[in-house]
């Protein structure tokens, strides 16, 4: 990717729509607009103020190719904080391409996969978490998703890491003046201070990475598995929760015989909702297969949904199944809740905790409220989300902000056990590096081309 090159894509997605956008950036930007675009008016692009749209059409040697509206934005008032033309043409196939050919030929490059954003970081108008947080907009699935990711595009995450960044160069401060002038005799009150203020930094450190939990749930959706025996209500709880009629239901079991995905949005939480095959022991070579597939989602769950069958007695079937979930993400439902209770429920409560026991009646529609509200607060862990609190719902983000805890943590050992200072300097320079991964101070080139590479062509 050579930075100097004056770029061009395509912004909206193929096919037919009201308008097609083509983004231009570059020095090059606005010699190449003034070459084939003539505006109604017969005034230059540069005549006109910034960020203004033009009316006019877009000619290659005098034929016209498309009537648009086009707006010049001069930088660094721009997203890539370079001189950026974007033209608003027809929707279509045929009007978006004939004008990116007509550009390409005028010494424009087609833009690589984020290559407008990376511009706009490498420009300094954005750092690496708000880059990484517009890729968080366009592919949030609900309202809270969306929040989330658009709180960290305004900076708020940036400003957070920029603070604890501070905290820490202060930290390395103390142990510099201490380690670079032993004769001032101010050891005793540098390992003071340093105990102090290392454990207000590790609380603050800690409380943002316990949120990684909620925030991965917000970026890519709680992965919520319903298991259970044939015919205890699997599909109709599916259908009652999606509100359609999405999986077929029968009273004959085993009528899904396959693992059925669908994403819902429950009080602004993605969920990943995963309906499965009934597991039982089978001779049908389809329904094996479908089994089979449960029990890995199983495995790979969030959340994993039980349904069990009110109206009957725990069968061997049930057991084996309660005997191999997860109690700490299983909740249990006791479908069919209007029939005459049969079921055991003490011996479920061995298996799962008392708390995560529902009855429901997925024929009635009843009780689904009570699911939503366990759900909800699995997400928040029992807390209402306070509007200020940050969420990282980054993976790259989580990872690097383990390690900056556990850089804190050692520093702390260090501390307490007054080891030199310059054990607890690397300690200190661990967790400033750390930090910097996140908001792009401490970088590589290679993990800006991973990143980068998961965005769209025009963004």
């Amino acid at each position: 990717m050579f930075i100097d090159d004056t770029i061009v894509a395509i912004a909206t997605a193929p096919g037919e729509g009201g308008i097609g956008i083509l983004r231009i950036s570059g020095e090059k930007s606005l010699e190449v607009a003034q070459s084939i675009f003539k505006s109604v008016s017969g005034k230059r692009i540069d005549e006109y103020n910034n960020s203004t749209l033009i009316y006019g059409n877009i000619v290659d040697n005098d034929k016209i190719i498309d009537e648009v509206l086009l707006a010049y934005m001069k930088g660094p008032k721009s997203y890539t904080a370079e001189d950026v033309v974007e033209i608003n043409c027809h929707g279509g196939f045929i009007s978006v391409k004939k004008i990116l050919e007509l550009i390409l030929s005028k010494d424009v490059r087609l833009a690589e996969a984020g290559e407008f954003t990376k511009r706009a970081f490498l420009n300094g108008r954005i750092d690496l978490s708000q880059a990484e947080a517009v890729i968080d907009v366009i592919n949030a699935k609900t309202s809270k998703s969306h929040e989330v990711a658009q709180e960290q595009l305004e900076g708020a995450l940036s400003l957070k890491i920029r603070s604890l960044r501070d905290k820490v160069t202060e930290l390395l401060a103390h142990v510099t003046v201490a380690i670079d002038y032993p004769e001032e005799d101010i050891e005793f009150i540098t390992y003071n201070t340093l105990k102090e203020k290392t454990e207000e930094l590790e609380k603050e450190i800690k409380k943002l990475f316990d949120s990684s939990e909620s925030g991965k749930i917000f970026r890519e959706g709680l992965k919520t598995v319903i298991i259970g025996k044939p015919n205890v209500g699997k599909s109709s709880l599916l259908n009652l929760i999606l509100g359609e009629k999405r999986a077929i239901v029968t009273d004959i079991p085993g009528t899904t015989r396959d693992v059925i995905e669908e994403f819902v949005n429950l009080r602004g939480i993605p969920i990943k909702i995963v309906d499965t095959a009934g597991i039982r022991e089978t001779e049908d070579v389809v329904e094996k297969i479908g089994v089979e597939k449960s029990r890995k989602s199983l495995s790979s769950a969030d959340l994993v949904i039980m349904v069990l069958d009110y109206s009957e007695k725990l069968t061997d079937e049930d057991i084996e199944i309660l005997e191999n979930i997860d109690k700490s993400k299983t909740v249990v439902l006791l479908n069919k809740a209007d029939l005459k209770k049969q079921i055991e429920e003490e011996k479920i409560s061995n298996y799962v905790e008392n708390n995560s026991i529902i009855e429901i009646s997925a024929l009635k529609q009843e009780g689904i409220e009570k699911l939503e509200d366990k759900i909800e607060s699995l997400v928040y862990k029992g807390e209402v989300r306070n509007s200020s609190d940050i969420v990282i719902s980054n993976t790259r983000h989580r990872d690097a902000l383990a390690k900056a805890h556990k850089s804190v943590l050692d520093a702390l050992d260090a501390i307490y056990q007054n080891m030199p200072l310059d054990f607890i300097e690397v300690d200190l320079k661990n967790i400033w590096d750390y930090l910097g991964y996140i908001n792009g101070d401490t970088v590589t080139e290679d993990l800006l081309d991973n990143i980068f590479s998961n965005f769209c062509i025009g963004k």
